[in-house]
């Protein structure tokens, strides 16, 4: 009879999954905001112009990257690694946050704006369309819960779910 149960996984490859999250994502400017950030490099050759034509374009070319660099690698990270949730700069494990409620059109529309939680916790970017909602259920948090930004709330939702049940 042939043995259908799977080899034992090595111990370096589950390691190699411990030190990778289960959900990462980088909420970085759509590009309409890059766009309209890249304004500001005809703007800097306008003001240095007066001295010299080619330094001034090279100033403003210079300029629109370090104005679309520093959007991108400033915009906040969401990351579910091991047992924690990480938004930006902050984080909390994953045991104290009830379900997560991913939402999408008009229902994360509402829980952006009238929705919205005053006493919660929110990192919210315009340009992304959706949002996961978590209860805190912690008695000790005076922050009722955390409303963030997501390009893929479902997975965001799923990610948390799985990281609740993996203790």
């Amino acid at each position: 009879m042939q043995n259908t149960t799977p080899p034992a996984r090595p111990a370096e490859a589950r390691r190699a999954d411990a030190a990778r999250p289960l959900y990462r994502e980088r909420l970085s400017p759509s590009l309409w905001m890059l766009g309209s950030a890249a304004v500001v490099a005809p703007m800097a050759a306008l003001v240095f112009v007066q001295f010299d034509g080619a330094l001034s374009l090279a100033i403003g070319f210079a300029v629109g990257i370090l104005v679309v660099a520093g959007m991108i690698l400033g915009s906040p990270v969401i990351e579910v690694w091991g047992t924690e949730l990480r938004a930006g700069r902050a984080h909390i494990d994953v045991a104290l946050l009830g379900e997560p409620v991913a939402l999408t059109g008009d229902e994360a529309r509402a829980a952006r704006g009238t929705g919205l939680d005053s006493r919660g916790w929110h990192l919210i970017r315009g340009g992304v369309a959706g949002i996961v909602v978590l209860p805190d259920i912690d008695p000790d948090d005076p922050v009722s819960s955390w409303t963030i930004s997501s390009r893929t709330p479902d997975r965001l939702a799923a990610a948390v779910r799985h990281a609740q049940t993996a203790r």
